[in-house]
C-alpha cells in the first residue's frame, strides 16, 4: 500500500546530526509515510550510510539508496523518482521536525486542491548573535504567509525554507524537478515554479527547527555565492518585469552604492534598462554613475510614471524603502518590487 507522504532526505557526511532528524521524523503523529533517504556518496568512513542502514533495519519506513556523487539536486531528484507518496515532504539531515508537521501539512493539502506547495514557519536553530543575518532571514521568511507575499518576496530571497515544505507529487511532475547549475537549487526551483503558475501556501504554525551548522551548503558551496544568487534572480526578475512593468524595459533602481549597482547590473544582461539611481547619500546625489544620474529619493517620479526596483539590502532598509514608496502612492507589484 502506498504511503500518503514521502519524505525526501538527501544526506552527505551527516552522521553527527542525522539521528536527530530521523528520530524527529519517526516520532511523527502521522504514521502513513516513508523516508526516501539518498546517501550522496558520503566519505565519512561509512558513518552516514551506517546510520541510515541501522535505522532502516529497525523501521521499514526508512528506505535507503546509496548513490554515486550526484550533488543535492541530483540526490533530491533520485529520491523523488523513488517516492510513492501523494505528497513529497523535504527534510535535511541537520533539521528537526515537530511531531505534528507531516500531519498538519498533509491535511492542509488535502483541503486545498489548488495549492502546489505548503510550507510552515520555522524556528532558527543557530546562534542569533553569531549568525544574526541568518536569524533575520528566518524572521523575514516567517512573515510571508500568503501566496502573494511569497511571490513578490521571491525577488528578495527564497520565500520558503526548503526543508520545511510539502509538495504535491503531481505538481513536482508537472512543474519540473530540481536543476543542477551555478545557482542555489532551491531558489531556482521556487522562481521557476512561480513563473509557471505554482501556488504557494505557508502554515502559520512553527513546525521545523532550521539549524545552521558551519558546514551547511549555503555557507560552503560557491553555487550559493551572492553573485550566483543575483545572477539567477536577475534572469527571472527581468522576465517578470517584461510582463508587469508598464514602462518596460525602463526601471529606476534604489541604491547607488558599488555593490548595489553591481547586483542590479545583472538585469541589463536580460534587456532591462536602468535609467537612474535613487539614494539618500549626499555624496552620491547629483553624480552620474555608469551613465545614469543619481537622484535624491524624494525626486522619484510618481506612481504611473516609472517603475522602481529596490536593491538596498542593509538591515531594515527594504522596509524603509517600502514605507517611503507607499507614502508616495506606490504599490508593491504594481509600481515597484524589492530585489535586495
Amino acid at each position: 500500500m502506498k504511503p500518503l507522504v514521502s519524505v525526501l532526505l538527501p544526506v552527505r557526511n551527516a552522521a553527527d546530526h542525522l539521528p536527530g532528524a530521523l528520530d524527529s521524523l519517526l516520532s511523527q503523529s502521522l504514521p502513513d509515510f516513508e523516508i526516501q533517504a539518498v546517501d550522496d556518496a558520503s566519505s565519512d568512513q561509512g558513518g552516514t550510510l551506517a546510520v541510515l542502514e541501522a535505522y532502516a533495519a529497525r523501521d521499514r519506513r526508512v528506505v535507503v539508496t546509496a548513490s554515486e556523487r550526484l550533488g543535492i539536486a541530483g540526490a533530491l531528484n533520485l529520491a523523488a523518482s523513488r517516492a510513492r507518496g501523494r505528497y513529497l515532504a523535504r527534510m535535511d539531515a541537520d533539521d528537526i521536525a515537530s511531531p505534528e508537521r507531516l500531519s498538519l501539512q498533509a491535511a492542509f493539502l488535502d483541503g486545498s486542491p489548488d495549492t502546489d506547495v505548503a510550507g510552515c514557519r520555522v524556528r532558527f536553530g543557530g546562534d542569533p548573535d553569531a549568525c544574526a543575518g541568518y536569524a533575520r532571514h528566518v524572521e523575514w521568511i516567517n512573515g510571508l504567509l500568503t501566496h502573494e507575499e511569497m511571490a513578490l518576496g521571491a525577488f528578495r530571497d527564497a520565500p520558503l525554507a526548503q526543508p520545511s515544505v510539502m509538495i504535491r507529487a503531481s505538481s513536482f511532475a508537472r512543474l519540473g524537478p530540481y536543476r543542477q547549475g551555478a545557482f542555489p537549487e532551491d531558489y531556482e526551483l521556487w522562481l521557476r515554479w512561480l513563473e509557471n503558475g505554482a501556488r504557494f501556501a505557508k502554515l502559520p504554525q512553527t513546525l521545523l527547527t532550521w539549524n545552521d551548522p558551519p558546514g551547511r551548503l549555503s555557507r560552503t558551496d560557491s553555487r550559493y555565492s551572492q553573485d550566483c544568487f543575483h545572477a539567477l534572480k536577475a534572469r527571472y526578475l527581468a522576465r517578470w518585469l517584461a510582463v508587469n512593468n508598464p514602462h518596460h524595459p525602463d526601471v529606476i533602481v534604489v541604491g547607488a552604492g558599488r555593490i548595489t549597482r553591481r547586483r542590479a547590473e545583472h538585469l541589463c544582461g536580460h534587456g532591462v534598462r536602468i535609467t537612474a539611481y535613487l539614494d539618500i547619500d549626499p555624496r552620491k546625489i547629483g553624480n552620474v554613475l555608469l551613465g545614469r544620474p543619481v537622484w535624491h529619493h524624494h525626486d522619484v517620479p510618481g506612481p504611473g510614471k516609472t517603475f522602481v526596483v529596490s536593491y538596498v539590502a542593509t538591515p531594515g532598509a527594504a522596509e524603509h524603502v517600502s514605507a517611503f514608496l507607499a507614502s508616495r502612492g506606490f504599490r508593491a507589484g504594481r509600481d515597484y518590487v524589492q530585489a535586495g
